[in-house]
């Protein structure tokens, strides 16, 4: 009997055989494939969302390199391409020292916003205490409340600490920013880390402190890294708390910019050239610490 014959005799009832589907041609794309309109599309919405993103800044860099009336007639620029309106606003105004003042608010800012947010990510983390949830609740709780209701509450207190146009003032308004969101987000890169390490840091002698600093801190530095990173932006950048808790002397370069705009005609150029100065050192802290926005964001928002 032949092959087909079998396959005649197994099919039930004496019907007919069943035919052997046919095997199928259509090629299964990949994950990692797409069509080439797809690929296009792709491309061209990012270089869209790019030229989008990078214009705004790429136009007030090309004022600042042109002639006062850069920006009634952009076409004058390309003729008086200079850096007059860079030296002008360093010789002329106060900008040297908002620099200074930004400098020493942002650093300090940046130093305990790290430390604050470290401590109390891995206390939380580590040890099991009364109030422990509850203070992680009371850090989410302040990040409900704009910047704006929280001035007047916080200028009566400086007022009564006599912090208001003080540095150290100013410091701990951004920490009440800055920290409760970084100590979340330290708390959760802490919970990735094995506590077989704080155990084995035991065994070998060590502190509780010294664990931290000489175990646990090498292994959480991109997670350091994000909470430097946004503790830094916090006080470089903000305006509310700088205008109303600091006089003119001790003003920043957020506050100070906006002078240049106060009279009914205010100069653009020295604007322009100004915000290109302070987005300049913003830029090169991201440069430092890029590698470990990545994974400390992912890591810290992983477990909580």
């Amino acid at each position: 009997m032949t092959a087909a014959t079998h396959e005649t005799a197994a099919a039930p009832g004496g019907t007919a055989p069943l035919a052997a589907p046919a095997p199928s041609t259509r090629k299964v794309r990949g994950r990692e494939e797409r069509g080439l309109g797809a690929s296009l599309a792709l491309h061209g919405t990012l270089v869209l969302a790019t030229v989008i993103a990078a214009f705004p800044v790429v136009w007030v860099l090309f004022i600042s390199l042109g002639p006062k009336n850069a920006w009634q007639q952009p076409g004058e620029v390309l003729k008086n391409l200079g850096l007059h309106n860079y030296g002008d606003v360093l010789a002329h105004s106060d900008l040297p020292q908002w620099f200074l003042n930004t400098v020493i608010v942002a650093a300090g800012t940046t130093a305990l916003g790290v430390f604050l947010a470290a401590t109390a990510g891995y206390a939380v983390s580590r040890m099991r205490f009364p109030g422990s949830r509850q203070l992680m609740w009371v850090f989410l709780v302040t990040q409900m409340f704009p910047s704006i209701v929280l001035i007047v509450p916080l200028y009566l207190l400086m007022s009564e600490l006599h912090l208001l146009d003080n540095y150290l003032g100013l410091i701990l308004a951004y920490a009440t920013t800055a920290v409760p969101f970084c100590a979340w987000m330290m708390k959760g890169y802490f919970d990735t880390i094995p506590k077989e390490i704080d155990e084995a840091g035991r065994v070998d002698g060590l502190t509780p402190i010294g664990t931290f600093w000489r175990l646990i801190v090498p292994l959480a530095r991109p997670g350091l890294a994000v909470t430097a990173f946004y503790s830094f932006l916090t006080a470089w950048g903000e305006v509310a708390y700088a205008t109303q808790f600091m006089q003119s002397d001790h003003y920043t370069l957020a506050v100070g910019i906006r002078t240049f705009a106060q009279d009914q005609r205010p100069d653009w150029a020295w604007t322009s050239a100004t915000a290109i100065i302070i987005t300049i050192p913003a830029a090169l802290v991201f440069m430092l610490v890029q590698r470990s926005l990545v994974s400390g964001l992912t890591a810290g928002g992983t477990k909580s």
